[in-house]
């Protein structure tokens, strides 16, 4: 979102709190963001507290003097990429869609041409309101957009739906609607990610340092290019993004099946995921203990996941990495014919700043057809959208 603009607009529901972490994921994601709070909405968040986060002014008041000569709501209208009102009251929403504008968040929204998203907050039975959905309906068929609420405890003490979205998947809604590609829209991308867990007995497992990090921004990327996506992820501990649907697993047998489980549907496979290569033949049905004395394990190969894929591709585009400690061009050359991939992307794992558990990488690509690629150091965000223009040329997008 860098050199976004967003305006922020917080009306006066309980879930204003929520509006301060919104804030601040976005300036953290480059965009500029400019907060204007409803009179409601100050009783529930101070102005400075966004002041703070968003180092801009607060705007409560259409006719405060604004310290410089422009008309202020025509001024942030023409500003903004995006406008978006968050928690949406039911009040706000009904004034936008009968055309009142008697506040300078209103007036705002009536004035812009950028797109307006709203995130409804508020009690279920306002939300199940026939006025209300009428309302929101009205502005959808309009061309407005807003996003569905969640379901759980609500501030009146109940269990129902109106709670506002996380933050997280605000902003991943947000970066969505900015984005300015959408070569992906109608494709199933299947992203592995993260490490496997193979048991040796009920407490103890072989595994690896994978982070699952260069996987879910790959997820995040083909999301915001318009791409239905699956994450299929070993244990990690990031968190579910946002619009994607997540498939947990743990060991190589559970990965391969929920990738082969949704295969038929995929145009795109991208194996970023570091499965285990060996596994225990046998699995101890108690903890091994100390006592017992020295032991050996026997083991037996996993199964070859993105392999699999590779084999059965069709005309799918299918995607590996190799992770390597030494000779990596060799090791990763022999894992591109072996495996039938498109390109697979190469990297070492004793350069400083990359690898598991960073958050940047520096990559080598190497293409079926015998070309070289070298892309330098850079936030795994951004090398996942330079591995998806790659992947786009190869569907004709």
């Amino acid at each position: 979102m860098e050199g976004k603009t967003v305006v922020l607009g917080v009306t006066g529901g309980i879930a204003a709190y929520k509006a301060a972490e919104v804030t601040s994921l976005l300036v953290k994601g480059g965009a500029e963001v400019h907060v204007i709070l409803t009179d409601a909405a100050t009783k529930f968040v101070a102005p400075l507290t966004f002041r703070t986060l968003s180092q801009n002014p607060v705007l409560t008041d259409m006719f405060s003097d604004p310290g410089e000569w422009n008309v202020r709501h025509v001024a942030l209208a023409e500003k903004a990429d995006i406008v978006v009102v968050a928690p949406a009251t039911a009040n706000c929403i009904g004034k936008v869609a009968s055309g009142i504008a008697d506040d300078l968040l209103t007036t705002v929204i009536m004035a812009t041409r950028a797109p307006v998203l709203f995130v409804p907050s508020m009690n279920q039975a306002m939300y199940e309101n026939p006025i209300f959905r009428s309302n929101l309906e009205r502005l959808l068929a309009l061309g407005y957009r807003a996003m569905e609420p969640g379901t759980g405890y609500l501030a009146c003490g109940r269990e129902g739906k109106g709670r506002m979205p996380a933050p997280e998947g605000i902003v991943a809604e947000v970066r969505r609607i900015l984005s300015t590609r959408q070569d992906l829209a109608g494709f199933t991308v299947i992203v592995t990610a993260g490490p496997t867990e193979e048991p040796i007995d009920p407490v103890r497992h072989i595994s690896n340092r994978s982070s699952g990090k260069m996987g879910y921004a790959l997820a995040e990327a083909a999301r915001d290019r318009g791409a239905k996506v699956v994450l299929v992820s070993g244990p990690t501990a990031l968190a579910d993004p946002a619009g994607v649907e997540v498939a947990r697993v743990r060991a190589a047998r559970e990965m391969l099946d929920a990738v082969m489980a949704r295969f038929e549907d995929a145009h795109v496979i991208i194996g970023a995921a570091a499965p285990a290569d060996w596994r225990p033949a046998t699995v101890a049905p108690r903890k091994l203990k100390k006592g017992d004395g020295p032991m050996s394990l026997e083991l037996e190969m996993c199964e070859d996941i993105i392999g699999t894929a590779g084999r059965r591709k069709g005309g799918r585009v299918v995607v590996g990495f190799a992770a390597e400690t030494h000779d990596l061009i060799e090791h990763a050359r022999s894992k591109l014919a072996a495996k039938n991939l498109d390109f697979i992307v190469a990297n070492d794992l004793g350069r400083p700043g990359c690898g598991f558990g960073s958050d940047s990488n520096e990559v080598e690509i190497l293409y079926s057809d015998g070309r070289r690629e070298d892309l330098p150091l850079m936030p795994k965000r951004e090398l996942a959208d330079r591995i998806l223009d790659r992947i786009a040329a190869l569907l004709g997008r």
